[in-house]
C-alpha cells in the first residue's frame, strides 16, 4: 500500500514523502496513529499543492531577507557604555542592546538571536557585526560604541 507521510517518522521517512508499506502495517499502525494517509489521487494532488505553497513561502522569506540585508548595509547603530580612564570600558554591548538600538534608531526589528557576536563588544569605536537573516542571507551591521 502506498502511503504519504504526514509526520517525520524515524524508520519510515520524512514528512511529505511517498512510501510503500505492507497493508497490515499501514492499516494497523500508520493510519490509526495519524503518521500518514493512503496515497489516493486526491491526497497526491493535495501534497503537490502543499509543496508548491511551501516553496512560494520560502521564496518570499528569502526575498524579504535580501531586502532587509540591503537596508542593514547602510545602517549604523549607536550605543554607549561607561568607560574609565584611557577608554577602558566597564561593561560590554550585547546582541540584545544592538537589537533594541536598531529598532529605536532606525525602526528595523531584528531578533537578538540572529545577531552573531563572537564576543561582546568591549571597546569604544566602530565595529562590524554579522546578522544572519536567513540560512542563505547574512548582512553586516555597523555598531558605533561611544563613551557615556
Amino acid at each position: 500500500m502506498k502511503i504519504i507521510l504526514l509526520k517525520d517518522e524515524k524508520k519510515l521517512g520524512k514528512k511529505g514523502q511517498l512510501i510503500e508499506a505492507s497493508d497490515g502495517y499501514a492499516r494497523n499502525y500508520i493510519l490509526p496513529k495519524g503518521i500518514g494517509v493512503e496515497a489516493t489521487p486526491k491526497a497526491m494532488n493535495d501534497l503537490k499543492l502543499q509543496k508548491a505553497n511551501a516553496e512560494k513561502v520560502a521564496q518570499e522569506q528569502l526575498e524579504t531577507a535580501q531586502e532587509l540585508a540591503g537596508k542593514l548595509g547602510s545602517v549604523t547603530v549607536v550605543t554607549s557604555i561607561k568607560a574609565g580612564a584611557g577608554g577602558k570600558a566597564f561593561g560590554s554591548v550585547s546582541s540584545k542592546e544592538i537589537a533594541e538600538g536598531c529598532k529605536a534608531q532606525h525602526g528595523i526589528e531584528l531578533d537578538k538571536k540572529k545577531i552573531v557576536l563572537t564576543e561582546p563588544l568591549k571597546t569604544i569605536g566602530t565595529h562590524e557585526v554579522t546578522v544572519k537573516l536567513h540560512p542563505q542571507v547574512s548582512a553586516t551591521l555597523r555598531v558605533k560604541v561611544e563613551e557615556e
